[in-house]
């Protein structure tokens, strides 16, 4: 674990000092700032260089130990479900027989497109680099590495979620499904996030997570009954409980914020109702997860615009008090990290390049 702390440290140093020698920018309405392109690829570089060079966290053994038992030879190709990441490794063990390829392939491709949606999207660059860390992305990144990956290819297409261009968002959800199938669910989801952040329909939405976790039972049966014949039909069978009810207010706290402060939202970030209606939606699967852990899956998806959304929230508070609200966030993001790293899930960080 103590690489993990000095990875945060390093990360929030290069990502602080990025913002703080920032060019101006004018990718919104009202002009931002640009952080720094050496400094924020100081930041980058320690994520990925962790990240890559793990060897264990979660999933890890099963996808190393997928790649060295699998000869990926095109007689498999009829098989496969997730066609696109079958032929991303098949690419990799053409290089090398060495799974390490694999992750730290992977952890270059999700980082690096997460950090350049940051680096164009996010008022304070730092806090969503930080809260990416500290909220428990980066770690799930480790463990879910294919749909992570996935998720970071769909986050690319922002700008055209922004800028209304279902055309090309749904090309790139449609590419990105051939990692992870679930993507699909973002193709009609980009048409409910059209629409004016906390309108009426944002409260059906919650609504509607509400009324699924009283009557969880009857919904889910439902649905496993809906999907029992396609890969994802064995979640049915999945026992680890629901989420953690901490993690669903750590997730619900920014989108609060943001609903009493948004006129000036709107003031400050014209196109945040896209980013916020995003953000909605994870926190509805992360509702309805406390039923069953398996549903907090989806919001991986979703999460991603929250870390945007986190990097805006300290401007809607008066002048004196925005220095308060910027530590409040970067301390209690600290606390959250230690209680989920240490104290609930006891992550330990093993690595055979890396060691103190």
């Amino acid at each position: 674990m103590e690489i993990l702390w000095i990875n945060l440290a390093i990360v929030l140093i290069f990502s602080y000092l990025a913002r703080y020698f920032a060019t101006p920018n004018y990718t919104f309405s009202l002009p931002i700032y640009r952080p720094n392109l050496i400094l924020s690829f100081g930041a980058l570089l320690s994520l990925v260089i962790i990240s890559g060079l793990r060897s264990n966290i979660g999933d890890t053994y099963f996808y190393k130990h997928a790649f060295e038992v699998n000869d990926f030879n095109w007689e498999q190709i009829n098989d496969q479900e997730n066609i696109g990441f079958w032929l991303f490794q098949k690419g990799l063990k053409y290089y090398s027989e060495d799974p390490q390829i694999l992750l730290i392939t992977a952890a270059l491709i999700t980082n690096v497109l997460i950090i350049y949606i940051f680096y164009k999207y996010s008022r304070m660059f730092e806090l969503s680099v930080y809260v990416y860390i500290t909220g428990g992305l980066y770690l799930v990144s480790m463990n879910g590495l294919r749909q992570v990956m996935t998720a970071a290819i769909i986050f690319t297409a922002t700008k055209f979620l922004i800028e209304g261009n279902w055309f090309r968002y749904i090309l790139v959800v449609l590419f990105a499904s051939t990692f992870h199938e679930s993507a699909l669910i973002l193709i009609p989801i980009y048409f409910i996030v059209r629409y004016k952040a906390w309108s009426k329909a944002t409260f059906v939405l919650l609504l509607f997570a509400i009324l699924i976790v009283i009557g969880f039972d009857k919904f889910s049966s439902i649905l496993f009954s809906t999907i029992q014949d396609t890969q994802y039909g064995h979640y049915q069978n999945f026992q680890e409980g629901g989420a953690n009810s901490i993690r669903v207010l750590v997730y619900a706290a920014p989108l609060i914020i943001a609903y009493f402060g948004r006129e000036k939202l709107r003031d400050l970030y014209p196109e945040s109702d896209y980013i916020v209606n995003m953000a909605l939606i994870g926190l509805v699967f992360m509702i309805i997860s406390t039923q069953n852990w398996i549903f907090a899956r989806f919001s991986i998806y979703f999460n991603l615009y929250q870390l945007i959304l986190i990097s805006w929230i300290v401007m809607l508070f008066r002048e004196k008090e925005q220095r308060f609200v910027y530590y409040a966030i970067l301390v209690c993001y600290f606390l959250y990290y230690y209680y989920e790293s240490v104290i609930s899930l006891n992550i330990i960080y093993k690595s055979n390049y890396l060691s103190l």
